[in-house]
């Protein structure tokens, strides 16, 4: 499971005007239809081709956890690919997007000041640029670990520097022990 990466997808699945197909036959034909065929769905779920073909005509109504899991998840991954673009493209230009977390945060700073980590909760609005940045890294396969260098990034500019009125001389934010994390459009 990847942290950010899970966390980015599900605010921009917020944004989406319709739900999702929910019965496994219905998402199998979604699908089926995205793929423009059986044998391509049955590859990427890891099951036979005849499996799928029983899904899309509901001659199977349940699938074990695993399978379950696997096929809500590449349905969601491809449901309303425009008001996805749409919401990333409004994130990305103007609105932004908020942090929710509580996690220990601290900081390297010069000697003589207190830059001990300790568990805070933020709830922070971060500005259009780093959205963007965060949904270019997610696009080009970024890991967990790079996109939470952006966000730490993003909380040191935005949260302890405020947009420079203050700790000017702050260097790198550490971000660790991530209790939770939510992100939001």
């Amino acid at each position: 499971m990847t942290l950010f990466g899970d966390g980015l997808e599900a605010a921009v699945q917020k944004a989406f005007t319709r739900p999702a197909p929910k019965s496994a036959g219905a998402q199998m034909r979604y699908l089926v239809k995205q793929l423009k065929g059986t044998k391509a769905v049955a590859q990427l779920l890891r099951v036979s081709q005849r499996t799928v073909e029983r899904y899309v005509k509901d001659q199977i109504k349940k699938p074990r956890p695993d399978l379950a899991a696997r096929l809500e998840h590449e349905v969601k991954k491809r449901w309303q690919p425009q008001i996805r673009a749409r919401a990333k493209e409004r994130a990305a230009t103007t609105g932004g997007v908020v942090i929710d977390t509580r996690a220990r945060i601290g900081y390297t700073a010069p000697i003589g000041t207190t830059d001990d980590a300790r568990l805070r909760h933020l709830t922070v609005a971060l500005p259009p640029q780093y959205a963007a940045r965060l949904f270019d890294a997610q696009e080009a396969g970024a890991g967990d670990q790079q996109l939470k260098e952006i966000t730490a990034e993003a909380l040191r500019e935005v949260y302890f520097q405020d947009g420079g009125r203050r700790a000017g001389s702050l260097e790198e934010v550490r971000f660790t022990d991530i209790e939770h994390l939510e992100f939001d459009l």
